[in-house]
């Protein structure tokens, strides 16, 4: 296989991951739905090598299981075990945040500085999609500057798993221009070398995601249980 063609393949496979993931988190396939493979396929317009390939994803997010005799099906997340992803997420940045405080060069620096404000725009637009992609970004900054592979590799995982849960949050009214300020905060502590306001503020951070991202889900999968009778 190409080089293009895997570039191809693997934008195909997110594509589908991405939509089947938020499909999950929001409600639209409730937990314990079968996935059939050749539905999938037909629904996006892909053979059924892709499709498997979406389904380890989603596994590994624990959004699915492979259940003997019922194929892929739904999981069921509970809230408990979600606010416990969170608090992992939340020490393994704050641990991080600090590290990179110390640690970030210049070029860091100014790189931050500059995604940091070009995203404003995003707020104003409110393109949610285009702005959860520079929370990672801005994430992955300071994962990087914090110069530590073991604590990075452990928040990637974690993050890896919520990735679905955390866009979600940008659905809510408000919450991308609620993200910029919080980030501002942490820019700030960052810029003056505050390493321990800069982990208290990035954990408050990620705690505010998860209150969200709980606040999210707990709507959308009210809606998505509620089905009208013929008589309403």
């Amino acid at each position: 296989m190409s080089g293009e063609q895997s570039v191809r393949k693997g934008t195909v496979v997110d594509s589908i991951v991405q939509t089947l993931a938020d499909d999950i988190v929001s409600g639209r396939l409730v937990p314990g739905i079968k996935l059939d493979a050749q539905g999938m396929a037909e629904r996006f317009g892909v053979s059924r090598t892709p499709i498997r390939e979406t389904f380890g994803h989603l596994a590994a997010m624990g959004l699915v299981t492979h259940r003997p005799n019922r194929g892929v099906v739904v999981s069921t997340l509970s809230p408990q075990a979600l606010g416990d992803l969170y608090e992992a997420m939340a020490e393994l940045e704050a641990a991080l945040a600090r590290l990179a405080t110390l640690r970030m060069n210049s070029e860091q620096r100014e790189r931050l500085m500059q995604i940091h404000r070009e995203s404003v725009h995003l707020v104003r637009d409110g393109t949610t999609d285009e702005y959860a992609r520079y929370n990672q970004d801005f994430h992955n900054l300071i994962f990087e500057a914090a110069q530590s592979p073991q604590l990075q590799d452990l928040a990637l995982a974690t993050r890896t798993r919520l990735a679905p849960f955390r866009r979600a949050q940008f659905r809510l009214t408000n919450r991308m221009s609620k993200s910029w300020e919080e980030h501002d905060a942490i820019v700030q502590a960052i810029m003056a070398g505050d390493a321990d306001g800069v982990a208290r503020l990035m954990r408050l951070h990620v705690q505010t995601v998860s209150a969200m991202t709980a606040e999210f889900v707990a709507e959308h999968r009210a809606a998505a249980d509620y089905e009208p009778s013929v008589n309403e």
